[in-house]
């Protein structure tokens, strides 16, 4: 047992445990044992009962409001178990600072994220505070609707109905996102060239509403990514990347970002992939395993997604992850969602269907590993096929992605790639 982001150690009592009993309130809740060293070594509490009471009388005198938590002493090896549960009324303080965790150590919010646990406790969102600029227009979110839902009035009442307006307060930030002008960032959109720091084109998308912003993302990528095959005197379109899957991402990082910080929204188009990120993370009371399995929908703007789901933007909720691999579904390249504490980022590779891979391409491929490199003689005796063809077939593949070389002469070596 070692300590992580939900459990701490502690010898004995020091007021530093304090400022991780604000944390652990303030998010996610966790556990601190006392008569336990860092390593995870017990070595138990002289009189853990009253050590216990010690703990609880500090945590009742220096942490404002109080906190929900329990505490109990473990007979059996002298220990006492504080757990602190995440509680409504934030923030939680302790000598008026309220304090987050990383990793294992339990450090000072800053003005920004002190901000949002101040709303959290008044169960409020920063979409839902009343805008600063109250001379809105809806021409696009107006057309957006009239054509999607079939509403031949859009008036106040509309805009009521989809929670952007309010009699007393006006309009909320959500309806500031989706007005004709606005002044948070918008996309930050980048074609990259062999590598990254060749841009062959920018686009900065911003002062207009995020829906319009949306549509002119959908229609760049179908630039660089729909094409026309001629054969004979029929044109065939092909999508080499699944466009359901780029709306879904994008859809989705518009949806679950923060508004509240000047980033904006990146989307990456590369030879091989499209990276969409998003700034923020994950919202406070989700992990990543639940992100990934899409077992948990926590709305970071409930409002905004109300507005795309009637919309038909987003799906529904908490199925932004199985959609885009639904995407992928017979597709040997597969999507990749990386989360940090300030990004969430999903690659879309570009497709390479295991059905338009000839025979001897699918055979090949079959033979080789992600992990133990084999050469050509091996990759030819193994197929059974002759060098030249299996050559010929390898370079195919490469081009394909799904096969990448290493070394280079005699030692050349090669392995499947691992999308």
């Amino acid at each position: 047992m070692k300590e992580d982001h939900s459990l701490e150690f502690k010898e004995a009592p020091s007021a530093s445990f304090l400022k991780t009993v604000s944390a652990f309130a303030n998010y996610d809740g966790g556990t601190i044992v006392f008569g336990v060293r860092d390593d995870g070594t017990i070595v138990g509490l002289t009189d853990p009962h009253k050590t216990c009471l010690n703990i609880e009388n500090k945590v009742n005198g220096s942490i404002s409001p109080q906190p929900d938590y329990s505490i109990a002493v473990n007979d059996a090896n002298d220990t006492v178990e504080l757990t602190v549960r995440s509680s409504p009324y934030k923030p939680y303080l302790y000598h008026g600072r309220a304090y987050r965790r990383s990793d294992i150590a339990s450090l000072p919010v800053d003005q920004l994220e002190l901000r949002r646990l101040v709303l959290a406790g008044q169960n409020l969102t920063f979409e839902s505070l009343p805008s600063a600029n109250q001379d809105l227009t809806f021409t696009y979110l107006g057309k957006f609707i009239k054509g999607r839902l079939g509403i031949k009035e859009f008036d106040s009442d509309t805009l009521r109905t989809l929670g952007l307006l309010d009699r007393n307060r006006g309009y909320n930030n959500a309806a500031a996102l989706l007005a004709d002008e606005n002044d948070f960032p918008g996309l930050d959109i980048a074609r990259f060239g062999e590598s990254i720091s060749i841009i062959k084109k920018r686009s900065i998308l911003a002062g207009s509403s995020i829906l319009n912003q949306f549509d002119q993302a959908i229609s760049l990528c179908r630039d660089y990514y729909v094409q026309e095959e001629v054969h004979g005197s029929t044109r065939t379109e092909v999508q080499l990347l699944p466009e359901a899957a780029f709306r879904e991402a994008l859809a989705n990082a518009l949806v679950h970002r923060t508004w509240d910080i000047e980033a904006q929204t990146r989307v990456s188009f590369f030879g091989d992939r499209v990276e969409v990120s998003s700034p923020g993370g994950l919202p406070t009371d989700m992990t990543e395993e639940e992100y990934l399995s899409d077992r948990v929908s926590v709305l970071r703007n409930p409002v905004l997604a109300g507005v795309f789901y009637r919309l038909g933007l987003i799906e529904a909720y908490g199925t932004g992850v199985q959609r885009i691999r639904a995407c992928y579904a017979q597709s040997i390249n597969q999507p990749d969602f990386t989360i940090t504490d300030n990004t969430a980022t999903v690659c879309l590779p570009l497709i390479a269907d295991a059905r338009q891979l000839t025979h001897d391409q699918d055979l090949l491929l079959s033979h080789l590993s992600q992990i133990i490199p084999k050469g050509m003689t091996e990759i030819a005796r193994e197929t059974d096929l002759s060098r030249s063809k299996a050559t010929r077939l390898i370079h195919e593949l490469v081009r394909l992605q799904l096969v990448r070389v290493e070394g280079a002469g005699r030692n050349t070596r090669y392995l499947r790639t691992s999308r």
